[in-house]
């Protein structure tokens, strides 16, 4: 994704501050939702941005830094608990919203992945379906939220061994499902998820 192909560069030719937002962990079984948004500085864009699954670890990593040094960000969480008591989607916009609450300064304009918006934002906003592949703002968001949470989710591991969050960020896999039979479930689990769920209250 260039500047040139991008969809941010309408708002930045008029001079309007804009603001990606974008949130990671829908899917995964264990640990909190995560959201960011950003303000990127239109004159000092990170090289490489793009959707955050769409590169290496190590790429995201070091990206992450850049536009941590060059832009203006903030990060926002919903808790396991809010997650199962209003579910996964209204989680995911209320870690979205309080990530734009937590901004220091007001975007004249969101750019937010998906195809619906958190309600109540303080500003127009905008949903970009695929926007972490077509507007540089998202995809700062996306990496910079992706790293954090996969952060969060090693620092939990060290507590709970077993389940492979390290490597897996709390997803589904062979490996996580298996310790949730054989280690049980976890205060960080996400009791409303079927695979917890089952194990909760297996006959």
């Amino acid at each position: 994704m260039t500047q040139t192909d991008n969809i941010d560069a309408p708002y930045h030719a008029r001079g309007l501050r804009l603001a990606g937002v974008d949130e990671v962990g829908r899917g995964p079984l264990a640990g909190p939702v995560v959201a960011c948004a950003v303000i990127l500085d239109p004159n000092n864009i990170p090289a490489g941005l793009n959707d955050s699954k769409k590169l290496s670890a190590k790429k995201r990593e070091a990206l992450d830094v850049i536009i941590r040094e060059t832009a203006i960000y903030s990060i926002a969480e919903a808790t396991v608990q809010e997650i199962d008591e209003i579910n996964i989607l209204h989680a995911s916009m209320l870690a979205m919203k309080r990530a734009v609450e937590g901004l220091p300064i007001r975007p004249d304009h969101l750019l937010v992945d998906g195809n619906r918006l958190p309600k109540r934002l303080s500003c127009p906003a905008t949903a970009i379906v695929k926007g972490d592949s077509l507007s540089q703002t998202i995809g700062a968001a996306s990496i910079v939220a992706k790293t954090w949470r996969d952060n969060v989710m090693t620092e939990i591991a060290q507590h709970y061994p077993g389940y492979g969050w390290e490597k897996n960020a709390g997803y589904p896999t062979k490996c996580h499902k298996s310790a949730l039979q054989n280690l049980g479930v976890t205060p960080h689990h996400r009791r409303s998820f079927k695979p917890v769920h089952n194990i909760l209250y297996q006959e």
